[in-house]
């Protein structure tokens, strides 16, 4: 059979954001993909020449969607090392609260989507109506649904009153059961299993070798978790990364939902032992010197690195976002899938590639 060259993206049906796919295809087998990026890319690095780093923190907000408020979580723990300064208790864990929130929204996003791609209309729909309680609780506590503003340098703008915290609870508890009641049909449902289980593998060698990120790292085998450096407040909470061994794509969405469950207990439990006391400390001065951070995006890990002159204008910024770390893990899950598998094995990475680009 002749080899034939088929481009997949940059627009396609499956994916919310650009990429490009060179596929080399015999006989509908795929032998080769070549990703190719840079449609979406915006220079807000670049940005940090005419805004002052307080105003910076706007600009990480937008460099995602999703998970705005993590990558001013990392971008303020790295200046706030850099500068020496003592975040309060209470807005470590605030800061926990809403990253897991976070975190839960993005992965119920992601099932939605994820379900959608292999035609499972019904369950995107179902992921997507539980998605919106948690959405409610962003609006209600940060005054918006998705790019959520609460990071300052030296803590955060909001804090929970008890009625919210009293509510937030409950909400969760109905996240918690009506995401149980899907549980069968997530992990177990024969549709489910006949378009992920086996497809797209990555073993732990390669996973470990390329550099993969995230639940595509975890779903590997491979126990490795940025909130094990115990940022914030996740020293004083009870976590363990969540683990699946078999590497297909069916285990990254079973690391996926179950790291859903993990979230909520952590916000419940950040909750339960949210200390009294102020959000925030004065800032004073210009940062120096250089400096770097790590979190846990639901993607992954997400890094910083700054480097400033001891003016209001950082020298420099550079971020380095989980789904360029799994570019090349993608691209060594494609060859020997079927062409029509494509599509779910793209997304089971989920892939963001306006962070990736920035």
């Amino acid at each position: 059979m002749a080899k034939t060259i088929i481009p997949f993206g940059p627009q396609h049906p499956v994916l919310p954001e650009p990429i490009h796919l060179s596929l080399t295809v015999e006989d509908e087998i795929v032998t080769q993909a070549v990703p190719a990026l840079g449609y979406v890319h915006r220079g807000l690095e670049k940005l940090c020449d005419i805004r002052d780093y307080h105003h910076m923190i706007q600009v990480v907000e937008r460099v995602c969607g999703i998970c705005s408020k993590i990558h001013a979580m990392c971008y303020c723990q790295c200046l706030e090392e850099m500068m020496k300064i003592e975040v309060p208790p209470r807005a470590k864990y605030l800061r926990v609260i809403w990253s897991e929130l976070h975190r839960v929204h993005s992965h119920l996003l992601w099932l939605g989507l994820f379900a959608d791609a292999f035609g499972f209309e019904a369950l995107f729909y179902q992921l997507w109506k539980i998605r919106e309680r948690v959405m409610d609780i962003n609006e209600a506590t940060t005054g918006n649904r998705v790019i959520v503003a609460v990071n300052v340098m030296g803590g955060v703008r909001n804090d929970l009153s008890p009625e919210q915290i009293r509510w937030i609870l409950s909400e969760l508890e109905l996240v918690e059961s009506e995401l149980k009641a899907l549980e069968s049909t997530i992990l177990d449902d024969y549709t489910v299993k006949a378009r992920t289980v086996g497809i797209g593998v990555l073993t732990k060698e390669q996973a470990y070798e390329l550099g993969a990120a995230g639940p595509t790292l975890r779903g590997s085998g491979v126990a490795q978790d940025m909130r094990q450096l115990k940022f914030a407040a996740f020293g004083d909470l009870e976590f363990e990364p969540i683990v699946e061994y078999e590497g297909d794509s069916y285990a990254r969405g079973k690391v996926r939902y179950r790291e859903t469950h993990q979230s909520i207990d952590l916000v419940r439990q950040a909750l339960h032992k949210l200390p009294e006391g102020p959000i925030n400390v004065k800032v004073k001065g210009n940062p120096e010197g250089e400096g770097t951070a790590r979190v846990e995006q639901p993607r992954g890990e997400l890094y910083y690195y700054i480097k400033a002159n001891g003016t209001k204008y950082l020298e420099r910024l550079r971020i380095r976002t989980p789904t360029f770390a799994n570019i090349p893990p993608l691209a060594a899950m494609l060859p020997g899938i079927e062409l029509a598998d494509v599509p779910v094995v793209v997304l089971s990475i989920d892939p963001c590639i306006s962070c990736t680009e920035r």
